[in-house]
């Protein structure tokens, strides 16, 4: 049984923070976020306000092909013409997620260095790094799912239902 913990939002307000803070001072700056859809869009959202930026956004979680993969393509054109765009997504748990947006991003010919990845939460586990993290965790000592704001107004068992869908992240 997966042990849930509930990211309060101040919390979370903080996780944004963080954000913000380490992408100003990192040098490199962004044209646009893009919220990665579905845990992705509240973050992208809180850090277009914390930064100024303009959101856009991708549905990944969906797997339809309008709202990823077309969409993504049309964001690879932008790196061509110089934007610099940070992909915004609350946990990089495994990298799948990450590493399917720049397969799809690179094949559609996306300039690499016009694109960065902010997460709320990294695992140092994950197949794909990130660069920008509020805070990170070790998969193999930390098993719980993480229960963010907006995930927090779904029934329980929606919320058991995501986690049993991935029970090697919580086993």
């Amino acid at each position: 049984m997966p042990v849930y913990t509930s990211i309060p939002n101040d919390a979370f307000v903080a996780a944004v923070h963080i954000l913000a803070t380490a992408i100003r001072d990192g040098g490199w700056a962004p044209d646009h976020l893009i919220g990665i859809g579905r845990g992705g869009l509240v973050p992208a959202v809180y850090l277009s306000h914390a930064l100024g930026l303009p959101t856009l956004s991708v549905d990944y979680s969906s797997q339809v092909e309008a709202f990823a993969a077309a969409p993504l393509a049309r964001l690879a054109e932008r790196t061509r013409d110089g934007a610099r765009l940070l992909f915004v997504d609350d946990i990089n748990d495994t990298g799948g997620t990450i590493a399917q947006i720049r397969a799809t991003l690179a094949a559609a010919g996306a300039v690499p260095e016009r694109v960065r990845f902010a997460t709320l939460i990294d695992n140092v586990r994950s197949a794909e790094r990130v660069d920008y993290a509020a805070r990170t965790i070790d998969r193999e000592q930390t098993k719980d799912w993480f229960v963010f704001p907006w995930e927090a107004v779904a029934p329980a068992q929606a919320i058991a239902a995501d986690a049993a869908a991935v029970p090697e992240r919580t086993a």
